[in-house]
């Protein structure tokens, strides 16, 4: 091709490559547009400890009568809720042990949690992957290829720990480059103990609930969540954070082969 025919055919080249970022950011904009929506339509008054006390019993008596429905409804919800970030996976997860009980609803939460963070994730690689790899150096840069080629102990740890929020643990590992396997496997894992946790305390929320009406106050999160709880949590990390601490305490010095 002549150098007349290549100028000619640059503007196309930048216009295709030009719609081909705009696509990219399609799925992180239907997630943006969803948790846009279900703010305007009041959903979050509905994912809320207040809203689980008023109709429990209306709720319970629909989950007796259409156990497979409400299964997939509720499964439907979570991962809806974990895709457009609504802050409720502690709420919902609650809810799932108190209408299907610790294990059934817990298994329910693994599984709906861990589909709604991959379709996140999945969101955020699409329009921003790459991109501390390629806009940023120095410490940034660093941490970028350590948590590439450590991820899954990383994200074990995130997840054992809920230190992070956790949409923010679903979004940062597509600026990392981490692999949809890896992000998925890690998650699944790591966030079962708190899961059947937050379930187990979901089964037995009627005494909260119940106390909080006789006192004459809202029953929150902090009601549930014990001491010996949070420090299960710290120690579940501290394990997981064991073979990362070891790796870099092996590691060689700087020109040791």
């Amino acid at each position: 091709m002549s150098e007349g025919g290549a100028l000619l055919n640059e503007p196309a080249r930048t216009e295709t490559k030009a719609k081909s970022g705009l696509w990219r950011l399609v799925p992180i904009g239907v997630i943006l547009a969803g948790l846009a929506l279900s703010y305007a339509f009041g959903l979050q008054d509905y994912l809320s400890l207040s809203y689980l006390s008023d109709s429990r019993a209306a709720l319970k008596a629909y989950v007796g009568e259409n156990y497979l429905l409400s299964a997939a409804m509720f499964i439907a919800v979570y991962i809806a809720a974990v895709a457009f970030s609504l802050p409720a996976a502690t709420i919902l997860t609650v809810f799932g042990g108190f209408l299907f009980g610790w294990l059934a609803g817990g298994m329910m939460v693994v599984v709906a949690a861990t589909i709604g963070a991959c379709i996140l994730f999945l969101a955020a690689r699409s329009a921003f992957g790459g991109f501390l790899r390629d806009k940023v150096g120095g410490r940034a840069a660093a941490l970028a290829e350590g948590f590439k080629k450590d991820a899954f102990s990383y994200l074990l740890v995130l997840r054992l720990a809920p230190v992070f929020p956790f949409f923010f643990v679903n979004i940062a590992p597509a600026l990392f480059d981490v692999t949809l396997r890896t992000f998925a496997a890690a998650t699944f894992l790591g966030i079962i103990p708190g899961t059947f946790a937050y379930a187990f305390l979901g089964q037995g929320v009627d005494s909260v609930l119940d106390a909080a009406q006789k006192s004459g106050k809202q029953a929150s999160l902090s009601d549930l969540v014990t001491p010996q709880i949070s420090l299960a949590f710290a120690a579940l990390a501290c394990v997981a954070a064991i073979p990362i601490i070891i790796k870099k305490l092996r590691k060689p010095p700087a020109g040791e082969v």
